[in-house]
């Protein structure tokens, strides 16, 4: 691609550039709720789903990495919660609980411009004593605050 190609490329204005910052989100997330990858990302599926069978969760479990009790640990830490019981031949329905959607639309929020809390009451990763990846995450986020509050600042409402 020659040089002048390239320039004409850069200056068009991104429009989709929500996932620029999904590592750091997710790192974040994952802290403040202990999930897993993969918990999260079954998360993520269900919330479209609003109404779910275990057949429905187990279809998309077969993606993840292998965790046989992944249903009842969700369950049992209440990101999931029972809609309807099996009632005659119908089956038992579930949904993600209100703390569940919270969580999801923290992180769209999040994806969208939102600011990650730097308080160490909210957020984890800014506590004292904590790992070195932590600490590089922590950084990251107060640049990515910074970048994010300007954007916002400069952007025609």
């Amino acid at each position: 691609m020659n040089k002048q190609k390239r320039d004409r490329d850069l200056s068009k204005p991104i429009f989709n550039d929500y996932l620029k910052y999904w590592r750091v989100i997710r790192y974040f997330i994952k802290a403040k709720y202990g999930l897993t990858t993969a918990d999260l990302e079954m998360l993520l599926f269900l919330y479209s789903e609003d109404l779910f069978s275990k057949d429905k969760f187990d279809e998309f479990n077969q993606l993840l990495s292998w965790n046989i009790h992944r249903f009842e640990d969700l369950r049992k830490n209440e990101w999931i919660e029972t809609f309807r019981k099996k009632v005659g031949n119908k089956r038992t329905i579930y949904q993600l609980s209100y703390k569940a959607q919270r969580v999801i639309n923290s992180i769209y929020k999040k994806l969208s411009g939102e600011e990650i809390p730097t308080s160490q009451q909210i957020n984890p990763i800014f506590a004292k004593n904590v790992k070195y990846t932590d600490k590089v995450y922590r950084n990251f986020i107060i640049e990515m605050n910074k970048t994010t509050k300007q954007l916002r600042h400069h952007s025609p409402e």
